[in-house]
C-alpha cells in the first residue's frame, strides 16, 4: 500500500511541514550530486550508535535526521511528510509541531541503539522516518477515521480509501514483522517502531486544546 493523499484537509497553512519538506530535499540535492564523497558527509553527520553511547557528537541525533541514502529513500520519506504532517501541524501549532517533530527523531535514534548488537554499533543511521513515524502516531490518535486514499497491488493496482486506523495499524504490523524476523536488512526498523510508539505517546500532551479535530473533514 502507498498513500496518494488524505481526505483530511488542514485549517492551517503547515509553514513547518512544508519548509522541512523543503529543506530535506535541499539537504539531499546539496550534498548528494556537489559533495566530493557523499559517504564523508553521512559519517560525520549520521547518527553513529557508538559515539552517542560515549556522549559524542550528539549533534548527529539531528543532523541524521536531515540526511537521506537515496532519491527512493527520500521520496518515500517526503511523501508520507507531507501527506500525514499538514494535519499534526494543525493540531499542535506549528512550534510545538517542530518540538515534537524532532523529540520523536531522538526516540527514534535511541530505540534503534537499544535493538544494536556490539557489531552493529559503528553503522551510521541517517534518514527522517524515525520522526515521520512519530507523525504517523500521533495522527493515529488524532484522526483515526480520517480517509486515506490509497493505491494497493494486490494482483493488480488500483486506488481505493482507507480509514487512517486501518491503514497505519497495518503500517505499524508490517514494520514490527519486519523489525521481528529481521526483513530487509539495513532498514532501522525498531527506530520505526519507536518513534510511533513516542507519536502514540506525545499527541495527547502536544494537542493544543481539547476539541474533536476529525470536525474538519466532516465526520
Amino acid at each position: 500500500m502507498f498513500p496518494i493523499k488524505d481526505e483530511n484537509p488542514s485549517s492551517t497553512t503547515p509553514v513547518v511541514n512544508i519548509s522541512l519538506v523543503l529543506v530535506n530535499i535541499a539537504i539531499f540535492f546539496c550534498f548528494f550530486f556537489y559533495s566530493v564523497d557523499y559517504r564523508t558527509v553521512i559519517m560525520n553527520y549520521g547518527m553513529v550508535p557508538m559515539y552517542i553511547l560515549r556522549g559524542e557528537r550528539l549533534y548527529t541525533l539531528f543532523t541524521s535526521l536531515f540526511l537521506h541514502g537515496g532519491f527512493i529513500h527520500l521520496f518515500g520519506n517526503m511523501i508520507y511528510l507531507y501527506i500525514f504532517g499538514d494535519n499534526v501541524e494543525d493540531a499542535f501549532g506549528h512550534f510545538r509541531y517542530l518540538l515534537f517533530y524532532l523529540i520523536c527523531g531522538v526516540a527514534a535514534d535511541f530505540t534503534h541503539i537499544l535493538s544494536l548488537t556490539q557489531m552493529e554499533l559503528t553503522i551510521p543511521t541517517i534518514g527522517a522516518s524515525g520522526a515521520i513515524s512519530g507523525i504517523l502516531g500521533a495522527y493515529l490518535i488524532l484522526y483515526p477515521r480520517a480517509r486515506i486514499l490509497t493505491l494497493v497491488f494486490y494482483g493488480w493496482a488500483f486506488i481505493t480509501a482507507i480509514p487512517a486506523i486501518f491503514f497505519l495499524g497495518f503500517w505499524f504490523l508490517m514494520q514490527w514483522l519486519f523489525a521481528v524476523f529481521e526483513v530487509g536488512g539495513g532498514v532501522a526498523y525498531w527506530a520505526h517502531i519507536g518513534g510511533f510508539v513516542a507519536g502514540l505517546i506525545l499527541a495527547p500532551i502536544f494537542r493544543r486544546k481539547k476539541k474533536s479535530v476529525e470536525t474538519s473533514y466532516g465526520i
